[in-house]
């Protein structure tokens, strides 16, 4: 069957790349390493990011770096915010607001937000660790676009990030290009393998399943 998908991505290719794959083809294709754990989407209906991330290290429940962050972020970025994984919460309505006027691709908060009616409303991708009512102080600690380590996943500025309703993989910038390529491999294999079993096979026997079986 004729590909429609596969083509080498170079560095300039990525966006478009990235809007075609999915997270679990990115982790496929990084050979089950790059997932951020405990992060999930706070939307109920179906949503993706991606982008380069801004990244931000601040204490529990101090949003004044996060809110900064808004500030400095390229158009279409990700803001990714180590906030040590534990409450209080470090966004919510009006951060939402303000990322939406600057046009950040969304959020991922190794912590908690707020808020979640008026950002569901807004139609606004967040990716967090929990849910909580409770903000804390701006005290301003902490610091933008430096290595921040979330989820078991090191996050450098500029690393690529994909988020969709599995969750949040991360690709570092200097293996972007490669990883893509990659994840449309494994895109461009499950789309044979589905045409397959519409054809009548099963993914037993398309994918030779016994013969990666151990054998007695």
């Amino acid at each position: 069957m004729a590909t429609q998908l596969y083509k080498r991505a170079s560095i300039e290719d990525i966006e478009r790349v990235f809007k075609q794959i999915s997270s679990a083809n990115l982790t496929d294709a990084m050979h089950r390493q790059g997932w951020i754990r405990d992060v999930f989407p706070v939307l109920k209906e179906k949503c993706k990011i991606s982008g380069r991330a801004i990244t931000v290290r601040t204490y529990p429940g101090d949003w004044a770096k996060p809110v900064e962050a808004i500030d400095i972020a390229d158009e279409g970025s990700i803001i990714v915010i180590d906030a040590g994984g534990v409450p209080p919460a470090v966004w919510g309505e009006l951060a939402t607001y303000s990322a939406i006027t600057k046009k950040i691709a969304g959020v991922v908060i190794y912590g908690g937000v707020r808020d979640i009616e008026e950002v569901r409303r807004l139609k606004y991708p967040i990716f967090a660790k929990f849910i909580c009512p409770e903000a804390g102080e701006p005290k301003g600690f902490g610091e933008i676009n430096v290595p921040i380590k979330v989820g078991g996943q090191t996050v450098h500025p500029d690393d690529w990030i994909l988020g969709d309703s599995d969750g949040v993989a991360v690709v570092p910038k200097d293996r972007v290009a490669e990883i893509a390529n990659r994840a449309m491999d494994v895109l461009e294999r499950e789309n044979r393998i589905r045409k397959e079993i519409k054809d009548g096979g099963t993914l037993s026997s398309v994918t030779s399943l016994l013969r990666w079986e151990k054998t007695q």
